[in-house]
């Protein structure tokens, strides 16, 4: 995980949508060789609102504790922890958007789509959409 000095030095809140979108998908991929539950706690702390809400076709959640769920939830459907590919990152405003894809040994994901909205320097609402192919 990058050194937090930089992150801390500024207000956060200033930060473009890409800035926040860029640094919350860098953090993602850092769960290959960092704990899962640390990468999730710095990219809580630095890019998501506590009253986030995040939509998906098994549910609405809501919160830090809700975000906390989904990492547990693709923790166990992407067992190997293997990195993500970004196919399409783009940000306008305060939307964002994020196609990609995953691959490991048991499963793959090829129409990954998340959607978020970005207020503040924080994602406060994000939808999610990825198909498991399992191998």
């Amino acid at each position: 995980m990058e050194d937090l000095a930089g992150a801390d030095a500024r207000d956060l809140s200033v930060r473009s949508a890409r800035e926040v979108l860029d640094d919350h998908l860098n953090l993602a991929n850092d769960w290959v060789d960092t704990p899962l539950d640390r990468v999730m706690e710095e990219d809580l702390r630095r890019n998501v609102s506590e009253d986030i809400v995040v939509l998906l076709n098994r549910g609405t959640f809501r919160g830090h504790d809700g975000v906390r769920q989904l990492a547990q939830m693709l923790a166990e459907e992407l067992p190997e922890h293997e990195a993500f590919e970004y196919t399409y990152v783009a940000a306008d405003g305060r939307m964002g958007l994020l196609e990609w894809t995953y691959t490991d040994a048991t499963v793959t994901v090829r129409d990954g789509v998340d959607s978020y909205l970005i207020e503040r320097g924080k994602i406060v609402a994000q939808t999610i959409h990825y198909t498991l192919e399992h191998h």
